[in-house]
């Protein structure tokens, strides 16, 4: 019998998917959270098999930060990321954090049933735009983004200022200026107008309304 713990901020979705895999015999969902720290919490505590985890979460603790507490503080727990985000930084950025799997909402039950099973064997389970997207990082490792990249990158395009970014991850201005170099060269860009626009056509951020 395989374990799961749902993580997502949205009554219904958590209903459907209690519903979805009550229809498995061998699968069991042991827990629910609606954010982030409650997901952590739950996780530490139950130590299910597989955590199935949005990425927005509410206003506290995101995904990618409630992926990287579970895996710090619960390892053996395993996190297939589970949700409508297929930006290439929140790509990286969650694998980074050490997510197991990252599947997108659109896939059928048959292939959440499967990716759950595989993260609990410790196998990578992928949805095929993110393998694109990892792939592609292996292939052209000079013109992908690194983490922090795609990190700092996410905070340009909600609007933080360098300072800002700076306070938020604990590192000088002088970093934040030598990563935006690299970003602007990937992006052959030369402003941050331009990053943020270039990077939205390019699928690298989630949109924003």
């Amino acid at each position: 019998m395989t374990t799961v713990l749902l993580v997502d901020d949205h009554d219904v979705v958590r209903a459907g998917l209690r519903a979805i895999l009550g229809t498995q015999s061998d699968l069991t969902v042991v827990g629910e959270a609606a954010d982030g720290a409650a997901g952590v919490r739950a996780a530490v505590d139950l130590r299910p098999d597989v955590v199935l985890m949005d990425l927005a979460i509410g206003s506290g603790l995101d995904g990618i930060e409630a992926t990287r507490r579970i895996v710090a503080e619960a390892p053996s727990v395993r996190i297939l990321v589970f949700t409508t985000y297929d930006s290439d930084a929140d790509i990286v950025r969650v694998i980074d954090a050490g997510a197991t799997g990252y599947l997108l909402k659109d896939s059928t039950p048959a292939e959440l049933y499967a990716a759950i099973h595989a993260a609990a064997r410790g196998q990578a389970a992928l949805s095929a735009p993110v393998a694109s997207v990892l792939l592609k990082r292996m292939q052209q490792p000079n013109s992908a983004l690194t983490p922090r990249e795609a990190e700092i990158l996410e905070l340009l395009t909600a609007g933080l200022s360098n300072r800002e970014m700076s306070r938020q991850l604990f590192i000088s201005e002088t970093t934040i200026k030598t990563h935006l170099m690299h970003i602007y060269r990937k992006l052959d860009v030369d402003t941050r107008s331009a990053a943020i626009a270039e990077a939205s056509r390019r699928g690298w951020v989630r949109h924003r309304g």
